[in-house]
């Protein structure tokens, strides 16, 4: 069936929040949440082959060297998998003293009570509990009336404090979620989360987490900001209350609602790495807390190694972290666009100029080293790339600066390998295309050096005498100028009738220390104007200008060939 040209018959939009004076959008975060990692449990809900215990187990501690300090294990009533999951767990001792365990459970006793006993044991819990509060799921699903909705919600409540007061040993915390709050009366989600507070009583110091999910995204962000902030300011006892967020990602804004509801007031926010979650997703932890550092804030979670995150969620979910996903996928640092590339080379050379570490480099709005990826991935070529992209590769894989007039020279030999081979270039590739262009190292070529010699005549001219290979044949040549690069060229002159004038030329050391070579560039120009470029690498400086001079004249010679 095709859309519909008037999908107002069939979809109305959603309500406003009547709140006028609403103070979330002058606000800004200024310190991270509570995080909750639901992975083991959303997460794990929303894959094709749930996760086994060596998934679970692995996953798990990935979350403690990431740093989440709440985890919601699993839903322990829904079979013996998750329970002993859970229960083995609790009883294995690896729990660490700061972090806290969250199980789900619905708003029935037994289910309650089967919750409770995965964790016997357990130094500190949170039993998570929850019921359907919205018009669609009471008058749809449950067909009941608002009241026997919030009676369910009243009876778990007490269950949870009965089941708790048996085992006295274990620091419980409670959480409860009016489910599908974010499509349901506002009135009316107060209503239950206030009753549920009257049969916890909860504190200042022992607090209730109230979780108020988008549990299907059905409105833009800011409608999500207004709803927490209307719940924030009419919940009555809000000190003994921590407002947590769990959101969906159904209208591709998760990540988007949960900052706005921490703007809104939240104190929480519940997600999975790199938003695993039912349907489209839910909120992407990762996101969310790289987002507060490139703000400057510390978000007390750690990815500096995130490649290994990526390797371990991948691995456990069996579902690809997508190549674009923000701050993890492969190529959110990468750069294809010529002028994008020559923004970050350009951005990467001003910041190691700069005193401050302020970070400031066109389109990447977060150091890459902070995430553990290194900048030779930054800047990839293929056939839309610029001078920049391959010169910035060239730099990074064998430390080449090629002057700006040479990027031009080669970018036509680069584009031509591009186009021929129709994919990307990698760093090899790059620089076996700088070799074959510029005669470099064991490529076929007319001239290749042997080895020479210079000395000052007694009139204080330079001598330069030395032994090449012409096509394969070794020759002797020598000659007399000013200058090294003058007698060579005269040299070659003489011998080969090879006449052109040096017009550009760029030296720079490549490394340091005893084994430290020198790199140099020469732009050399012909009678009829045209120009050919020399590249010379070698430990001896005198020696790099000799090999670029001949690297000239293999570029004329080859010129020469292809026009006749």
């Amino acid at each position: 069936m095709p859309m519909l040209k008037d999908p107002s018959r069939k979809y109305q939009p959603f309500p406003q929040v009547n709140l006028p004076d609403r103070q979330w959008p002058s606000r800004t975060i200024t310190k991270p949440p509570r995080w909750l990692s639901t992975d083991l449990r959303d997460g794990n809900q929303s894959i094709i082959d749930p996760m086994d215990a060596v998934k679970k187990n692995r996953f798990f501690d990935l979350l403690l060297e990431v740093g989440v300090k709440e985890i919601e294990v699993g839903f322990p009533s829904a079979g013996a998998t998750e329970f002993d999951f859970i229960s083995g767990l609790v009883k294995s001792g690896r729990i660490p003293q700061d972090v806290t365990i969250q199980v789900l459970t619905q708003s029935r006793e037994d289910l309650i009570r089967r919750s409770f006993e995965s964790l016997e044991g357990a130094h500190a819990a949170i039993v998570h509990l929850y019921n359907a509060v919205s018009p669609a799921w009471r008058e749809i699903v449950f067909r009941m009336t608002r009241d026997e909705v919030k009676q369910i919600a009243i009876k778990g409540a007490q269950w949870l404090v009965d089941e708790a007061a048996k085992r006295p040993g274990t620091k419980w915390q409670f959480e409860y979620s009016p489910e599908t709050f974010s499509t349901a009366e506002l009135d009316f989600s107060l209503e239950v989360c206030e009753a549920v507070m009257g049969v916890i009583q909860p504190t200042p110091d022992n607090p209730l987490i109230l979780n108020l999910p988008a549990t299907v995204e059905a409105a833009t962000p800011n409608i999500y900001a207004d709803q927490i902030e209307y719940f924030c300011r009419n919940l009555p006892n809000r000190q003994s209350a921590v407002i947590s967020l769990h959101t969906h990602n159904d209208r591709g804004t998760g990540v988007a609602a949960a900052e706005l509801g921490l703007m809104a007031g939240a104190d929480r926010v519940e997600g999975c790495l790199f938003g695993n979650g039912e349907r489209t997703g839910n909120c992407c932890l990762v996101t969310v807390a790289m987002n507060m550092y490139t703000q400057g804030i510390d978000p007390g979670l750690d990815f500096s190694d995130i490649d290994k995150v990526i390797e371990t969620v991948e691995y456990c979910n069996q579902i690809p972290v997508h190549p674009r996903h923000p701050y993890g996928g492969e190529l959110v640092f990468t750069a294809f666009s010529g002028s994008h590339q020559d923004a970050i080379k350009k951005g990467f050379e001003a910041q190691a100029a700069r005193n401050d570490e302020l970070w400031r480099v066109p389109y990447l709005p977060i150091d890459p080293a902070d995430l553990g990826r290194s900048y030779e991935a930054v800047i990839r070529v293929n056939s839309q790339s610029g001078k920049g992209g391959f010169a910035w590769v060239l730099e990074q894989d064998q430390g080449l600066k090629l002057p700006k007039k040479m990027q031009a020279d080669f970018s036509r030999h680069v584009q031509k390998m591009a186009d021929d081979l129709g994919r990307e270039l990698n760093a090899a590739d790059i620089w076996d295309c700088f070799r074959q262009a510029y005669f470099i190292g064991d490529v076929p070529k007319r001239f290749r050096l042997v080895d020479y010699q210079e000395s000052k005549a007694g009139d204080g001219t330079q001598v330069f005498s030395g032994t090449i290979l012409v096509n394969g044949q070794e020759q002797r040549i020598s000659g007399r100028g000013k200058g090294l690069l003058s007698t060579i060229l005269g040299t070659m002159r003489e011998a080969f009738g090879l006449d052109f004038e040096v017009v550009d030329y760029v030296e720079h050391a490549l490394g340091s220390g005893v084994d430290a070579r020198a790199a140099a560039y020469i732009e050399c120009r012909l009678p009829d104007g045209s120009t050919s470029w020399g590249v010379g690498i070698d430990q001896d400086v005198a020696t790099t200008s000799v090999r670029a001079i001949l690297s000239a004249a293999n570029g004329v010679v080859a010129r020469m060939a292809s026009a006749g």
